[in-house]
């Protein structure tokens, strides 16, 4: 039997989780233990929380620094978006997509399977298990399994995936019957995974809290209300942990900034550093860590009016005004030299859902995530099963980065003491009581000749886990 389920809501923001809007998943929260300061890792883009996710690590330990990145162990003149094709070119060449074990790999030590079923990106579903076709599990997606042999078989089973749809409850509801017919009743492996596409794809499309975005998650929340429900039908409910989690909060677009077309009329080429654009934030790879044009693209970006916090990597030194990547986590072999998050704020958008932000696509209006805004810094985090306590809330900080190390000690097995990662104790029945906690505020300004640029970033610690509360900016003209 399944021992461990998590059922992951893209882009799903704690504010949502109600009656009127999930009422399953606000049911299901209320019999469990809510984590009320749940984080994503930065950049709060998917791929790169989906790594975090399996692998307890931060990015620069695990390798996969964004959604697109450069990884100069493949081809350090590109910038690559983190898909299938481009993950299957690196493995194909001999080049790991993680850097770190993930939970298949350290259930198979052990005979055990992981197996994930994801309706939203190829890379996403990608990194849960990229390895399968050796340590076993199973990765299941619209475009490819992993192991490859497992496609045709699924497709002859339950027949071919429905088109990609806004909401995209079709391809949920074919994944909710491969899950219930296939992965839990024959499978059975210690830990499973179902990914829902909404409310990422509806937000992106029509922005937070339109109705297109409340439809998606009614939807949702219909075919997660139907999962409980085979669960408990089956007999499961007592031997199996739930585990609800998104991947990021969200922001509303304040205005779209063409990093493509700006950096070359600001002087910037091609042969001098690479821009990896992720929605809130932008990764920027400089040639050779070249550290003068590092320096002088940092006070470029600081004089701009939707910079936020501004970091640098080790690689190109202290950099005056900017903030180390190592704060975040960034710091490593497939980082940038420079890391902005764009510029936000606290505004309350049409629809009633706080925060704004400037991204590097899509419209004024429109949803979008990757930022340091503290609406983004926090995600769902929902947990409820034989090893969870009932109806609490805990108000320590915790976040994606604990699901792997928590698995393993419900499970029984050892891994999790070498994760950045910690065991949320606080939630077990088993753990102990509240946990101690920190909150510190690292600051940079630097003084150009337009004016003065201050940034802040926060950070909670639990233990010798860091979680980024928000990182922002102000540029004081002169």
């Amino acid at each position: 039997m399944t021992q461990v389920m998590i059922v992951v809501f893209d882009g799903l923001q704690p504010s949502q989780v109600t009656p009127e809007l999930m009422p399953n998943l606000a049911q299901f929260a209320s019999e469990g233990v809510i984590f009320s300061k749940h984080h994503p890792v930065f950049p709060t883009v998917t791929r790169v929380n989906a790594a975090t996710l399996v692998t307890g690590r931060i990015s620069g330990s695990h390798g996969l620094a964004a959604n697109t990145l450069v990884a100069r162990d493949f081809d350090d003149d590109r910038v690559i978006q983190a898909m299938q094709p481009h993950l299957d070119a690196m493995s194909q060449a001999g080049v790991p997509i993680l850097f770190t074990p993930t939970l298949a790999e350290l259930l198979s030590q052990h005979g055990q399977e992981y197996t994930a079923i994801g309706v939203g990106t190829s890379g996403n579903a990608y990194v849960h298990n990229p390895r399968a076709e050796e340590v076993g599990g199973a990765t299941i997606h619209p475009e490819f399994t992993l192991p490859a042999s497992l496609n045709d078989r699924l497709i002859s089973r339950f027949g071919p995936w429905p088109d990609e749809a806004r909401p995209n409850t079709p391809r949920f509801a074919h994944a909710y019957r491969i899950m219930t017919e296939h992965v839990l009743p024959e499978r059975q492996p210690a830990v499973a995974l179902m990914w829902s596409s909404e409310p990422d794809k509806s937000q992106h499309s029509a922005g937070v809290g339109s109705e297109l975005a409340c439809v998606a998650l009614g939807e949702a929340d219909a075919k997660f209300g139907e999962l409980i429900r085979w669960l408990d039908d089956n007999g499961n409910s007592d031997g199996t942990d739930v585990i609800v989690l998104s991947d990021h909060g969200y922001s509303t677009i304040t205005d779209r900034i063409d990093l493509d077309a700006e950096l070359p009329a600001a002087g910037f080429g091609p042969d001098d550093v690479l821009i990896a654009t992720n929605g809130g934030c932008a990764l920027f790879y400089v040639t050779d860590n070249n550290a003068d044009i590092a320096d002088r693209l940092a006070q470029w970006l600081m004089a701009q009016p939707w910079c936020g916090a501004l970091l640098a990597s080790d690689s190109v030194g202290q950099i005056e005004g900017t903030l180390p990547t190592s704060l975040v986590g960034m710091q490593g072999a497939r980082g940038p030299e420079l890391a902005m998050s764009f510029r936000w704020d606290s505004r309350i958008s049409e629809s009633g859902f706080l925060g704004f932000a400037y991204s590097t696509s899509a419209s004024a209006g429109l949803g979008q995530h990757g930022s340091m805004s503290k609406h983004e810094l926090r995600n769902t985090g929902i947990a409820r099963g034989p090893s969870f306590k009932s109806g609490v809330t805990i108000d320590s900080p915790s976040g994606n980065i604990d699901i792997a190390p928590t698995i393993l000690k419900i499970l029984g097995y050892d891994g999790g003491e070498s994760m950045d990662g910690r065991v949320l104790e606080e939630a077990l029945v088993s753990g102990s009581g509240a946990v101690e906690s920190s909150t510190e505020t690292h600051a940079a300004e630097r003084k150009l000749s337009s004016g003065v640029f201050r940034q802040q970033v926060t950070l909670s610690t639990v233990g010798q886990t860091v979680y980024v509360d928000e990182g922002n900016a102000e540029f004081i003209s002169a």
